[in-house]
C-alpha cells in the first residue's frame, strides 16, 4: 500500500491548510501520523483515493514522497504481539507504524513501515494475517 509523505513548514494553520486541499472532494484520510522535526513537520496519510489524493496535492504545490507499506488487520487478543512475533520470525525491522483511523473490514488495523516490506507481507500472510490492499481502503462505503 502506498503511503504520502507531506513535508509542512512548522507554521501555525499548516495542517488545517492540508487537510482543506481535499475539501469538496470525496477524498478521506484513512491513516494519518504525524513526525515533529526541528523546522518543519512530516504528515503521513494513506487515502482511500491515493491517486487523487496525490494529483491535489502536487496541484496545491505541497512537497510530498510516496513511500509503500503494509497494512494488516488486528486480529482480537494478543494481536499486536502477534504481529512482532511473525516479523519477528523473520528478522524484520518496524521503522514506524500507526492505526488507521478507519475500520475498513470492521476491524482495527496497522499501516506497518519495515526494512522489507514483501517479506514483511509474506510473513504475515503466512500467519494468517489480513493483509490489505489500497482497494480495501478504495472510494466508496466502507467495507
Amino acid at each position: 500500500m502506498r503511503q504520502i509523505s507531506v513535508f509542512l513548514d512548522d507554521r501555525v494553520g499548516a495542517l488545517m491548510r492540508l487537510f482543506q486541499a481535499f475539501e469538496g472532494t470525496e477524498i478521506r484520510v484513512v491513516g494519518m501520523s504525524i513526525v515533529h522535526a526541528i523546522d518543519c513537520a512530516i504528515v503521513r496519510l494513506l487515502c482511500d483515493d491515493n491517486e487523487q489524493a496525490i494529483k491535489i496535492l502536487e496541484k496545491k504545490a505541497f512537497p510530498i514522497s510516496e513511500t509503500e507499506l503494509v497494512v494488516v488487520e488486528v486480529p482480537h487478543g494478543h494481536g499486536l504481539r502477534s504481529i512482532c512475533s511473525a516479523l519477528l520470525a523473520g528478522e524484520i525491522n518496524i521503522d514506524y507504524a500507526y492505526p488507521l483511523l478507519v475500520r475498513p473490514t470492521g476491524r482495527a488495523a496497522l499501516a506497518i513501515h519495515t526494512d522489507d516490506l514483501g517479506t514483511a507481507a509474506h510473513l504475515l500472510k503466512a500467519r494468517n494475517f489480513k493483509v490489505l490492499s489500497e482497494e480495501d481502503l478504495g472510494p466508496g462505503p466502507l467495507r
